[in-house]
């Protein structure tokens, strides 16, 4: 997901129609760089939890993954993160929605409240979320460049 998004945003940088640029293509990628860290910051992390949780848990890293692919075919899920990053002004108050979401519905987990989610599911959802959210709100600081 991380490396499409990367790479998709690089094509665009090189092709802009009247062949490369480098000095518009430096001051370009600064710009949505400066804009989009925490973009950048989500789906580094994504990275990270995937390259530790091997490590650490592969069992329970495996059965989050899994499931977040299942939930990528659910494309609702897909379409509600996409509308989040691509048309909420402030993208940081998605990322804070999402977690405090999450962290809602992990203490109504422990108050046996929601008796038929477990953690590895809203893990699962909170990942497909901010990863297709964060790819979305990178998108729309690539279209606002005027790439």
């Amino acid at each position: 997901m991380v490396a499409f998004a990367l790479l998709w945003l690089g094509i665009g940088l090189v092709f802009n129609g009247n062949g490369p640029n480098i000095s518009m293509i430096t001051d370009q990628l600064k710009a949505i760089v400066g804009k989009a860290k925490l973009n950048f910051a989500i789906l580094a992390s994504i990275l990270v939890i995937a390259i530790l949780g091997k490590f650490t848990n592969p069992e329970f890293t495996n059965t989050i993954f899994v499931t977040a692919d299942q939930l990528v075919s659910d494309l609702y899920i897909v379409f509600i993160a996409i509308t989040l990053g691509a048309f909420v002004p402030n993208f940081k108050w998605v990322v804070l929605g999402s977690i405090g979401a999450f962290i809602g519905a992990v203490v109504l987990i422990q108050m046996s409240i929601f008796n038929y989610l477990t953690l590895e599911y809203l893990f699962s959802v909170l990942i497909v979320t901010l990863g297709f959210a964060a790819i979305a709100n990178l998108y729309r600081h690539y279209r606002e460049a005027g790439l």
